[in-house]
Order: structure tokens, then sequence, then C-alpha cells
């Protein structure tokens, strides 16, 4: 069960022009946490919803979230500064399944975040190949983090200014052709996950997705965020805040 907690902030980096990244200290949600959940963040007095964030990672009691700058609420949570304090309602939603295994995980753009999370967790029982995809060189986050986790790492840019030019699914097709995974872990933007999704069905590979939604309440009383899912053989409505936000890839209309 989600409770709210006031959060000190331990940390706050700047990573691109528009991406911040901000570590606050709270043992009680940290030992909650699992990857692919998220938090919701009260962002000052003149904005009334919170905003949803997805868990980067965890270490001790600490807490990292790595996000972009869209809106006032997000502007105003970039200027906080070390020693500020956040009300924190967490940690929210459904993570991802890990079994036993080798593993890759597929971030696209502002998605790759949490999936640093999921990689440290796999690595715990299995190899893991990460796949990140941003637009430019500009825009490439968390590179030095996925390398030290990850036993093979693969980065597309779709200008070609750092890594491979292409998409994610370039490396992700060759890798399914070639050698023997047991799952796909995937958040990014629709399209890409779509694109994931077919190919890990056309290799037979099980694939999680973690969807990134608009959300209001977070814990699925609004039903601002819902989507069209069939988890057991009949569409039905599903609340991504409370029943996701990861999916296995087969029940999700995309």
């Amino acid at each position: 069960m989600p409770n709210l907690f006031d959060c000190n902030i331990t940390e706050n980096i700047r990573l691109t022009n528009s991406v911040y990244s901000i570590a606050v200290d709270c043992e009680s949600i940290a030992a909650e946490s699992a990857p692919g959940q998220f938090l919701h963040i009260k962002c000052g007095d003149r904005v009334l919803l919170r905003r949803p964030i997805s868990i980067c990672n965890v270490s001790g009691g600490v807490l990292r979230i790595v996000f972009e700058v869209k809106g006032e609420g997000t502007k105003w949570l970039s200027l906080q500064q070390t020693g500020d304090v956040l009300s924190i309602l967490g940690p929210l939603g459904n993570g991802f399944t890990f079994l036993k295994g080798n593993v890759i995980v597929v971030g696209g753009g502002i998605g790759s975040p949490p999936m640093l999370y999921a990689a440290e967790r796999a690595k715990e029982n299995a190899a893991v190949t990460a796949i990140l995809g941003f637009r430019s060189a500009d825009d490439v986050i968390l590179k030095d983090n996925f390398e030290s986790v990850c036993d093979e790492f693969h980065l597309m840019t779709d200008d070609g200014s750092a890594g491979e030019r292409g998409s994610v699914i370039l490396p992700l097709e060759n890798l399914l052709k070639n050698g023997e995974y047991d799952a796909v872990l995937s958040c990014g933007p629709h399209k890409m996950q779509e694109a994931v999704a077919k190919l890990a069905a056309e290799f037979n590979v099980p694939c999680q997705v973690s969807l990134e939604e608009r959300m209001g309440c977070g814990v699925g009383a609004c039903l601002v965020c819902v989507c069209a899912t069939m988890p057991d053989g009949t569409m039905k409505m599903s609340r991504v805040c409370a029943d996701g936000p990861v999916y296995d890839a087969r029940e999700v209309f995309f």
C-alpha cells in the first residue's frame, strides 16, 4: 500500500538541456520499490496534480528519478536543490516480473531511466543486454550507468551522432535472431514498444512493456490513464497507474 512521505533531496544533476536526475532519501519507499514502479510527486503549490515519474534506481535508502522538463510541474521540480523536501506518494503501480535467464532491456528516450533499475535487478540472476535509443548525441543519458551494469550494450541514435544510426529494432532483431533470450523488457514511445512487442512475439520471446500515459490521481480513481488491454481474451479498459504500468505485451492494444 503506497504511503505519503516528505523526502529530502540529496542530489540534483542536469544531464542534458532538459533532463534532470534527482536523488531523494526515503528508506521506507526504497525498501518497498520494484523496477517498473513510479513515484507521484507534488510539484509546488501552483500545480494541482502530482507528477508521475518512474524510479530510475535505488541504492540503500536513496531513490533516483530521471525526468524531462515538459511543463510547469517538472520545471518547478528541476529547480529544487539539495536539502529541499519533496512530498512523494509511492511506490505506485506494478513493476516487471523477473525470471532466471538472459534478458534484453530496451529503452527509448526518457523511457530509458526505469530500464536501468530493471537491468540492475535482472543482473542478479541473468546476463543482461541493453539497447537504448535517442534522437541524437545531445539526448543520450545514463550511458555509463548501463555500460557498468550490462554484459552487452547497444546505443542507437536517429542521426548517427552517437552509437549506431537507426532504431532500437535493428540490434534487437539481430540479437533475437542469433542468440537465446528468455525475456524482453521495454519502456519508451508507443510506436517503439509496438515494434518491440511484435518482434519479440515473432521470435516467441516473452515481452513486458511499461506504458507511459498521462495520469491524474496515480491510484486508479480518476481513470485519466486508461488504455485497452485483453488480459483474459476479453477487451477491457485498464488503469495504467494501478493495473500497470507494466504489462505482458501480448495483452496490450497499441
